[in-house]
């Protein structure tokens, strides 16, 4: 039974990871890196399908090898995520309160790749 739930919320995150592709101020690393977290607890075939993934598995395995991001790749990462909520809040969204919310989401997907997520050195430092 625990293994169902932990494939259920695995699938969720994967969702919200994926989603977070699209939609701008949802961080999508943190999903992803959870869905291989309850994968690797629950089925073996599910985890195994997200490593050998072409997009997401060399951030999964690489985050496994060093045990976090560096600091390059999370300052990419939260640099690209704030460029698009601020064109997509710009641009594309014209209610104050849905502008607030993403600003909002954004600010939550700072704090976990800035402060929860480890940062790990580079290995040539």
């Amino acid at each position: 039974m625990l293994k169902l739930v932990l494939i259920i919320l695995g699938t969720v995150s994967l969702f919200f990871g994926i989603a977070g592709i699209f939609i701008p101020g949802l961080p999508t690393t943190p999903f992803i890196l959870l869905t291989a977290g309850l994968y690797v607890r629950s089925s073996e075939k599910l985890y195994n399908q997200l490593i050998i993934n072409k997009y997401v598995g060399p951030f999964i395995s690489d985050f496994r090898k060093n045990k976090g991001m560096n600091i390059q790749t999370k300052a990419y990462s939260i640099i690209l995520m704030w460029v698009m909520i601020f064109t997509s809040a710009y641009f594309f969204i014209n209610s104050l309160r849905a502008r607030l919310v993403l600003i909002g989401a954004g600010i939550i997907g700072t704090i976990v790749m800035g402060f929860i997520v480890p940062t790990v050195k580079n290995k040539h430092d």
